[in-house]
């Protein structure tokens, strides 16, 4: 059967990628999968642009990206963070009975990787692999909360803040000092900041080192995720599950 043979290898390159976790710099990347340095570097610049493929700038690393998991979205991941996170959050999502989502950061936006639905009439629309701002996201902020002061402002510096509700965050200072207020509860709120009516309190995940490598939310509408509900119950639940899912990957907290 004939094949394109452009087609063929990108594939080749995403699946090479996709066996090495930690990335490959593109001589390795060409050794390894038998084609010329030349041909990796032209499809690797097409899947970048494509978004299927990142490259660190610092380590000259190529990784593939989390828009792969939009092509599968509708089979089981094999991601160690959704299965080990998969049980706590559908815990979570059943005693709540609202809609859990599970994030990640790429490209300085939130991806959705893994969600939850509540059985409430009243539902959130969204899908696996759709994107948002951190700024105006729970699960954005928690995210940028875990980066060092320098990143952070780096970050900060280049996002575009476009009024989304009333209640939008449209200053790098007032995120500045949401975030400050963030590392000191240990939780993250889209108080109804990325889309009317809908408010959000979002908990990290911790990796082995301490390092947040994915955030969670609890989103519903603003007549039912009340703030006295968070306050009362909500916060509470999304920090014992993000402790739970934190200790699966390793992290122990002292």
């Amino acid at each position: 059967m004939a094949t394109v043979q452009s087609i063929e290898r990108a594939f080749i390159i995403l699946e090479h990628l996709s066996e090495h976790p930690n990335g490959m710099q593109i001589t390795k990347l060409a050794s390894e999968t038998g084609l010329s340095k030349s041909t990796v570097h032209r499809l690797l610049a097409t899947l970048i642009e494509l978004q299927y493929v990142k490259k660190d700038m610092e380590t000259d690393r190529y990784y593939i990206s989390y828009r792969a998991l939009y092509l599968t979205r509708n089979i089981l991941s094999n991601s160690s963070l959704i299965p080990a996170a998969k049980p706590f959050l559908e815990k979570l999502a059943n005693e709540i009975n609202e809609t859990v989502h599970l994030c990640v950061e790429e490209n300085e936006e939130v991806v959705y990787i893994d969600k939850i639905e509540s059985n409430q009439t009243i539902r959130m629309y969204s899908r696996i692999g759709s994107r948002a701002p951190m700024y105006c996201t729970g699960v954005g902020k928690m995210l940028l909360s875990g980066k060092d002061d320098e990143a952070l402002r780096e970050v900060i510096s280049r996002i575009q803040f476009t009024k989304r509700t009333d209640y939008t965050i449209l200053t790098p200072d007032d995120l500045l000092q949401e975030i400050s207020a963030i590392r000191k509860s240990g939780y993250a709120l889209d108080n109804i900041e990325n889309e009317e009516g809908i408010r959000c309190i979002a908990a990290p995940i911790y990796d082995f080192s301490g390092k947040i490598i994915a955030s969670f939310s609890i989103s519903g509408p603003s007549t039912r995720v009340t703030m006295e509900r968070i306050d009362k119950e909500l916060a509470e639940k999304i920090l014992d599950a993000s402790r739970a899912i934190s200790f699966q990957l390793g992290y122990v907290q002292y």
